[in-house]
């Protein structure tokens, strides 16, 4: 009985601690790219975390593409984006319906400098999040989606 209690416990503890993570990033999304300390602590945090979702991989990603800004050597700079755009393509891959996934590829996308060629899916994204928007519960999410799309 009381293993079954802290256990359940612990379950609730850890699927919290989660949810802040993703509470946190998405948040401060706007501020990553100027803010490099936010950036690197938000990775590693996501890293460090057990969650599998889409939704926690995707943002990973897009974190990985922003921090490609931070870093010096163009080597790295192309293989922490690539990396990213890795995450967000695979989270995309598990749940290619989520509109919160959507909007991550679309901000990245519509961010990215062109000669990376990660664009072809700006006009699809922006049309499937205008039509399916009312799906996202968050507050905060919605916002940042219309601030993307109103830019």
């Amino acid at each position: 009985m009381r293993i079954s209690f802290l256990l359940i416990c612990a379950l609730f503890f850890f699927s919290g601690f989660n949810s802040n993570i993703l509470d946190e990033v998405r948040t401060n999304y706007g501020k990553f790219a100027s803010d490099k300390e936010m950036c690197e602590r938000m990775i590693t945090e996501l890293s460090k975390t057990k969650n599998n979702s889409a939704t926690h991989l995707a943002y990973l990603g897009a974190l990985q593409t922003i921090w490609a800004k931070h870093v010096f050597s163009p080597i790295s700079k192309l293989n922490t984006f690539k990396k990213g755009k890795t995450n967000i393509e695979t989270a995309i891959g598990k749940e290619p319906g989520n509109v919160e996934l959507r909007f991550i590829r679309l901000s990245v996308q519509k961010n990215a400098p062109s000669f990376l060629g990660y664009n072809s899916n700006i006009k699809d994204d922006a049309d499937f999040i205008k039509k399916n928007k009312h799906q996202i519960k968050s507050e905060i999410v919605q916002k940042n989606i219309e601030m993307l799309l109103n830019n």
